[in-house]
């Protein structure tokens, strides 16, 4: 049996991403807030908790791996939810990237001998070991690094709040009087928009939920938010107590490090520029196991190709690892660690997939109303982090319009695999029109290309999948239909009544079945009457005798009174 992470083990993996933003969101917010920074710092640990409630309901409601696009996988059509899964996947190479050539960099600043770029490929395939050897092995690295991370912040806090009752409010009244450009509101906009990049990490969680033990998901959520709400401001408020913003601006790359200097001396510094080193690579982790959790899922849902769902003994889809960190490399190679044009997919990406997380889970609300969940988010409130998102993703698009057209040229290649693996059997068709009725077909090539296409479009398509019911009239049925069309390569279809002993299905069941045969009939419809009692152990039982993957099985959304957790069903899906 896999090893459950608890909440500590949980909570560093992801802690470790979104706490290593006290090294550079304060300095961010104070550049474009001045010193309202930590005012923007609040609005982000609100809008953060926003999101809390909406993680929270989400992932109680459908608590398997994948994040964003579990969540739209559920509740919307299959190619927007790979959008949101080609968004995320992009933001974890950057996170990934980012975070390592920075913690080298830092180590860089300690000790000059690191070459920086062979040093970072280096450091990205150590994680990708770890994460190979187990998702156990590696939480027992991130506590580590968390807890130093957490220790080494409160020493620079405290140290700075002893120099700042020390030295007086000279630096801080003089900051407060320095005329904001643009005035207040303006200000705070810009700010907020940069410091939204503090939340990176929240996002992470969700995708590695199938890893962590019962009840443990809400908990890190709240472990994350209370990290960020309370250094994130405070380092911000400390900052403009003992340093001049102008000063702020010029040690902006290393703003801790500096504060670290000035309140307590060199050792101070050196202890900062240990932890950065440290908590970064632990985001390289955190990239490499929600990644891993993300991609596994795309690939059993024939999103991603099936090769990459071969596993070691230790149950580890090491393929996903090797995969991302080749992709991870060429990118650092390609951009030669240039951290603007990293930001650029990194910024919007992020954004991104928050905003779809957001609007996954109103299509929950709409869409999925039956379906148990142990917290709910308001209305007022996801639409007020709905809109906050979206002003973050504007404000970082104003304040960096380059960051865009370099994001779309990343973006582009990411969907355009995505999108093949989706649309596959189309494109093959189209292949064969052209190959038809545009070239000779006698030729001995084309004509050899011709039959492997055909083939492959046969192999795609003979693929089965399972719908459950019992008393679904033709209405409801003819929307599974609909679905399975748009959004699955198929051609063969078993629909199937659970049914207790002695039981029979409701008399009209048989004859709707029989009219959506005669409506679709590129689809073939089988109709299978099994008697026991629907849950987990009976869909097992099914998925092994038919060979067909749980994830390709499908129901409706159950009710308060479904006697089982979905989780516990496996991979189902929701389609109605």
């Amino acid at each position: 049996m896999t090893k459950k992470l608890n909440e500590l083990e949980a909570t560093a993996i992801c802690g470790n991403d979104i706490s290593s933003s006290c090294l550079y969101v304060s300095a961010l917010a104070i550049v474009y807030s001045g010193q309202y920074a930590w005012v923007a710092l609040l609005m982000v640990a609100f809008v953060l908790f926003l999101f809390r409630k909406i993680y929270g309901e989400v992932v109680g409601a459908l608590p398997l791996n994948g994040g964003a696009y579990n969540a739209l996988l559920n509740t919307t059509k299959k190619s927007t939810a790979s959008l949101a899964a080609a968004l995320t996947v992009l933001s974890y190479m950057a996170t990934a990237v980012i975070s390592g050539s920075e913690a080298i960099k830092y180590a860089h600043s300690l000790w000059s001998v690191f070459p920086i770029i062979p040093v970072t490929i280096g450091l990205l395939l150590v994680f990708m070991g770890l994460v190979i050897l187990g998702i156990g092995e590696s939480s027992k690295v991130a506590i580590f690094i968390f807890i130093f991370h957490l220790f080494s912040l409160t020493v620079l806090v405290l140290f700075c709040l002893f120099y700042f009752i020390n030295n007086g409010f000279d630096t801080l009244i003089f900051n407060f009087k320095t005329p904001v450009e643009g005035g207040i509101i303006t200000a705070l906009f810009f700010g907020f928009s940069a410091a939204m990049l503090g939340i990176s990490g929240f996002e992470s969680s969700a995708n590695y939920v199938e890893e962590q033990r019962v009840g443990v998901f809400p908990k890190t959520l709240r472990n994350m938010w209370i990290v960020v709400t309370i250094f994130n401001p405070l380092i911000a408020f400390l900052a403009l107590a003992i340093i001049p913003i102008s000063t702020v601006a010029e040690n902006q790359d290393a703003l801790l490090s500096y504060m670290g200097n000035i309140s307590g001396g060199n050792w101070l510094s050196f202890l900062v520029g240990i932890d950065a080193t440290l908590v970064l690579s632990g985001a390289v982790l955190t990239s490499y196991v929600g990644v891993g959790g993300l991609m596994e899922r795309m690939s059993l849902d024939r999103v991603l190709p099936d090769f990459l769902l071969k596993k070691n003994k230790r149950k580890s889809p090491y393929r996903v690892f090797i995969v991302f960190f080749i992709l991870c490399t060429s990118i650092l190679l390609v951009t030669e660690g240039d951290l603007a044009k990293l930001a650029g997919v990194y910024t919007i990406a992020f954004l991104s997939v928050m905003a779809l997380f957001g609007i996954g889970n109103l299509l929950l609300k709409v869409n999925r109303k039956q379906l148990p969940r142990p917290e709910k988010s308001s209305k007022l409130g996801l639409a007020i982090a709905i809109f906050a998102i979206i002003m973050a993703i504007v404000g970082n698009i104003i304040l960096n319009p380059t960051y865009l057209g370099i994001f779309i040229e990343y973006l582009i290649p990411t969907l355009f695999v995505v999108g093949f693996m989706i649309y596959r059997t189309q494109i093959y068709k189209g292949i064969l029109i052209y190959i038809k009725r545009l070239t000779p077909e006698r030729q001995r090539v084309l004509k050899k290309f011709s039959e492997y296409i055909k083939r492959e479009i046969v192999s795609i398509n003979s693929q089965q999948f399972v719908f459950f019911t019992n008393r679904d009239n033709v209405s409801t049925l003819n929307k599974v239909m609909q679905y399975i069309i748009k959004n699955e390569n198929t051609r063969r279809l078993k629909i199937v009544a659970i049914l207790d002993k002695g039981a029979h299905v409701a008399p009209n069941l048989i004859s709707d079945i029989k009219v959506l045969d005669r409506m679709y009939p590129e689809i073939s419809i089988e109709f299978i009457q099994e008697h026991g009692v629907f849950g987990p152990k009976k869909i097992r039982e099914l998925s092994k005798k038919w060979g067909i993957p749980v994830n390709f099985m499908f129901i409706g959304a159950p009710g308060e009174d479904f006697p089982y957790k979905l989780q516990q069903l496996g991979e189902v899906r929701l389609i109605i």
